[in-house]
């Protein structure tokens, strides 16, 4: 692959913990939506809201890379630019599965067993399709933010993100991705996270999002 020579340097690799974070929700949504038995509405309730959630992160996710990485690429590395262009065509294809998944979690959440098929299927698809994505993403994509992108511009994007995030429960994705995350990469997080994030995610999201992968249950507890 044609590229620059390295300018910044900056440290890309909290990236992979997103991902991962996204690769093993989706992985093991036939098990947690398989895990509602016949008439557990709460259950259903419980599996369903976590994948509301996922999914949201899902799309503001794609939405930041789109609005703050791309086009600093495509300006810095024109050598590059069928590359970009090939990951931002993903990330539509991604779109249309992820409306898919969100309207297959929704019918399950109001209809129940009946649903509960298709809604796997359509997680697990969403997964397949997605987990090839971030490879290429990983192998090629990521390299060329270290080289050309400053470490500001990088970590503008958790902040953009979680403005664009539609979902109810901000903290279930951080502490998913924290999970993910070595020790040194937690730390840093935290000390990049604005104020009101931080004070939340001490002050109540950690406690909340313990509790709820404790009542999810594996394969994500």
């Amino acid at each position: 692959m044609a590229g620059s020579p390295v300018t910044s340097g900056v440290d890309v690799s909290d990236m992979k913990a997103v991902h991962q974070a996204l690769r093993d929700t989706l992985d093991g949504a036939g098990a947690l939506v398989g895990s509602a038995p016949s008439g557990d509405s709460e259950r259903v309730a419980l599996i369903s809201n976590l994948y509301e959630n996922v999914l949201s992160f899902l799309h503001a996710h794609h939405q930041t890379e789109e609005d703050l990485v791309f086009p600093l690429l495509r300006a810095r590395c024109p050598q590059e630019l069928e590359l970009v262009d090939r990951a931002a065509a993903q990330h539509e294809e991604i779109r249309v599965a992820v409306d898919g998944a969100e309207t297959a979690v929704a019918s399950w959440a109001d209809q129940g067993e009946r649903q509960q098929g298709h809604c796997a299927e359509r997680l697990a698809a969403l997964g397949s399709l997605l987990g090839r994505h971030l490879d290429e993403e990983e192998g090629q994509i990521l390299p060329l933010c270290a080289a050309h992108l400053s470490a500001e511009e990088w970590g503008a994007q958790p902040g953009h993100g979680m403005a664009l995030f539609s979902g109810d429960k901000i903290w279930l994705i951080l502490g998913l991705i924290r999970q993910r995350m070595t020790a040194a990469q937690r730390q840093e997080m935290s000390a990049h996270m604005p104020p009101p994030a931080r004070e939340m995610w001490s002050g109540f999201g950690e406690r909340a999002f313990d509790e709820l992968i404790t009542r999810v249950g594996p394969p994500l507890a």
